[in-house]
């Protein structure tokens, strides 16, 4: 045993010293002691409590679910529209780290738009938005342009925007693809290209089409709203109230096909963003993880495995539904069962994007507080931080790499637990008694425990790319 573990640790310390002395590879680090920690027993552990989860909704009343999903009123909080002044100064705030993104320093941890969009906006305010309140209503950089826009423009009869939701959906897919595909995106001019060019873009889509381009075509405006779901802060009957992760998505309508979707197009583009830096996939593509040739040599390898990892996903889902609907005889279409239970991965979405981002914002967000610091590089300090130094010293020693990892792994169990009480809360509401609930449920319990599973995997297994 004592040998077992002296070998497994030179392994470990040989990796480590092959990923520094090598190209920069992302969770290369913390990796070594990962390896080293018992994540089969942490992994059967969180496995275990989404599946007791599942068999207790056999026993538990049928308004239980719901009951637990029920938000506590707030005081009435006056309506105001401060929001159409923090949406401008965002905008401009937007348009100077293009700038800078043209102009600046070539380093992505000098430079503030790489901070600013992958850490700040994707890692950060993402994960506020899904978790807290609604950020995206005060630094949306199109709300005040809209306004704006509707204002002078109210007499004049817009076409209609075709396609639905599916606008959103491929233009997700398409910064998921920049993100996981492209060879730099974190390069600062590559960057500010696609970003300015995006922002004109939409910016003559709600000219043409009018503000539904935002809530239809416009694809982070569509993540946002979606993920506003989960939070727990929200409103409901025109006051605020606060609640568990997902009471919104109980006390709003059923999504539209293209929402519920658009949905799921978020946890497959999360789930391949892990996927897709494992030794698995690296030896599934007949690519040595240890002498990897870089982004642009898998570059068509990675865009097919996005595409099929999304459609795998959604016919996964639906079939899991369609069984359902067959245990129980229920003759309504399955498209009405997708807009039912796919807001209910949400939660699932988003742990994936805590657990998924953690490490790096540990990190990078060290760099976005320099630069927020020093925004000029003129050896400012408005937030007072002294001589800093960016550290990652916690990834060096095994308790705080348990430590990270464990609370990595939490957010995978717990956004898995919220979204099986949201499907059976739901399934008891749309579908009548809480037997036939179970019933249709179970195959979607099914999946969810499996996928509880894979990403845990995912957590555990070694990384390169």
């Amino acid at each position: 045993m004592v040998t077992e573990r002296v070998s497994a640790r030179i392994v470990c310390t040989g990796l480590l010293l092959t990923c520094c002395t090598g190209a920069a590879w992302p969770h290369a680090t913390e990796q070594a002691f990962v390896l080293l920690l018992p994540t089969g027993v942490y992994t059967a552990a969180g496995v275990a409590s989404v599946a007791l989860t599942a068999l207790l909704l056999v026993v538990i009343p049928a308004a239980g679910a719901s009951y637990l999903f029920r938000p506590f009123v707030l005081p009435r909080v006056p309506a105001h529209s401060l929001h159409y002044g923090t949406s401008a100064l965002s905008t401009v705030l937007l348009l100077a780290a293009v700038w800078a993104g043209f102009g600046g320093a070539r380093d992505p941890s000098e430079n503030p738009l790489p901070l600013l969009i992958w850490t700040i906006w994707w890692i950060g305010l993402v994960t506020v938005q899904g978790l807290l309140f609604d950020i995206w209503r005060w630094i949306n950089p199109w709300t005040a342009v809209v306004a704006l826009i509707r204002k002078g423009t109210a007499r004049i009869r817009r076409p209609r925007l075709p396609f639905g939701h599916v606008i959103g959906m491929l233009t997700f897919l398409a910064f998921c693809a920049f993100l996981m595909v492209d060879p730099a995106p974190t390069d600062p001019a590559r960057l500010a290209g696609y970003v300015a060019v995006y922002w004109i873009t939409t910016l003559i889509g709600i000219v043409v089409f009018g503000p539904r381009w935002l809530y239809r075509a416009e694809a982070f405006s569509m993540m946002m709203r979606a993920y506003g779901r989960t939070r727990i802060l929200g409103r409901t009957r025109g006051t605020s109230a606060l609640g568990l992760p997902g009471w919104r998505i109980l006390n709003r309508r059923t999504a539209p096909l293209g929402l519920g979707l658009f949905v799921l197009l978020l946890l497959g583009g999360g789930s391949f963003d892990g996927l897709n830096e494992t030794y698995r996939w690296f030896t599934l593509l007949g690519i040595n993880p240890l002498e990897f040739p870089g982004r642009s040599a898998v570059v068509l390898q990675n865009l097919i495995g996005l595409v099929a990892a999304n459609m795998v996903l959604i016919a996964t889902f639906a079939l899991t539904l369609l069984i359902g609907l067959l245990l129980i005889r229920e003759e309504t279409g399955l498209g009405r069962a997708m807009r039912i239970f796919a807001p209910s991965i949400l939660p699932i979405a988003l742990g994936y994007h805590i657990a998924h981002y953690l490490t790096a914002f540990m990190v990078d967000g060290q760099y976005a507080l320099v630069a927020l610091s020093d925004p000029m590089h003129r050896g400012d300090d408005f937030l007072g931080l002294g001589p800093h130094f960016v550290s990652t010293g916690f990834f060096n020693t095994q308790n705080t790499v348990r430590a990270i990892w464990l609370t990595q792994a939490g957010a995978v169990v717990v956004g898995h637990i919220l979204s099986l009480l949201l499907a059976h809360a739901l399934a008891v509401s749309h579908y009548g008694s809480a037997q036939r609930a179970v019933v249709l449920q179970a195959p979607l319990a099914v999946f969810m425990v499996a996928y509880t599973l894979f990403g845990l995997w995912l957590l555990a297994s070694p990384r390169g790319g």
